[in-house]
């Protein structure tokens, strides 16, 4: 966990670290670039980098609410109808 701190103070990530601080595969990264899911950068046709915050971006999408959200949100939609 200190490491993962660590990291989240870097602006840049190199593919190793972004393995590290998400959890998942290279593969499951090269995929993700491949396909244009994730933004990266590929300075003189070399070395992929990731900025931090396109990372955190990435990772906050598709966010599924909870039961507890979900049932607020319909008790505020039942009192205003």
């Amino acid at each position: 966990m200190k490491n993962n701190r660590n990291l989240e103070d870097k602006e840049m990530l190199t593919l190793d670290e972004l393995s590290e601080y998400t959890g998942f595969s290279k593969g499951t990264i090269y995929q993700l670039t491949h396909f244009k899911k994730i933004p990266y950068s590929k300075p003189l046709g070399g070395k992929l980098f990731f900025q931090m915050k396109d990372v955190q971006a990435f990772l906050k999408q598709n966010r599924v609410a909870s039961n507890d959200e979900i049932e607020r949100k319909a008790t505020k939609a039942r009192m205003t109808a």
